[in-house]
């Protein structure tokens, strides 16, 4: 890695952030930038709090994004992630959120989050939220 790579987190014990206002998204270089490729994030531990009884909301959460000269650091997506258990954000609102934070952190192409939240009175409630869906993988 070079100088201009400062990962803080990776490689390191840190403590996870309080929210995702004090998480910090670290990126580096695409080393493939000549191809255009995709990159699958997938976890099925992602929780935040219902902002009307403070119950926790779980889902399954996907991103997917074509990157452009940066690449995510996934120990640092994963503490922004962890961030967002003590956040009250209706289920909508959060995975417009992760767009948005990771939009601007990596400036991708092209990027998809999803979020499958668990049933909730017998509904399942899927937000999917999309940047720049013209640049979309065929």
């Amino acid at each position: 890695m070079g100088k201009e790579e400062k990962l803080t987190l990776l490689g390191k014990h840190t403590e996870f952030f309080c929210s995702p206002d004090e998480a910090k998204l670290e990126t580096f270089p695409n080393r493939s930038p000549q191809r255009r490729y995709e990159v699958l994030l997938e976890t099925e531990e992602f929780s935040s709090l219902c902002p009307v009884t403070g119950q926790p909301d779980s889902c399954s959460l996907s991103i997917s994004y074509v990157p452009d000269e940066r690449v995510l650091e996934t120990k640092s997506l994963k503490y922004y992630l962890v961030s967002f258990r003590n956040y009250p954000a209706f289920n909508e609102q959060v995975v417009n959120r992760i767009l948005d934070d990771l939009v601007a952190a990596v400036r991708p192409s092209w990027m998809r989050v999803v979020g499958r939240f668990s049933p909730r009175g017998g509904i399942r409630l899927t937000a999917t939220a999309e940047h720049c869906p013209e640049n979309r993988p065929r």
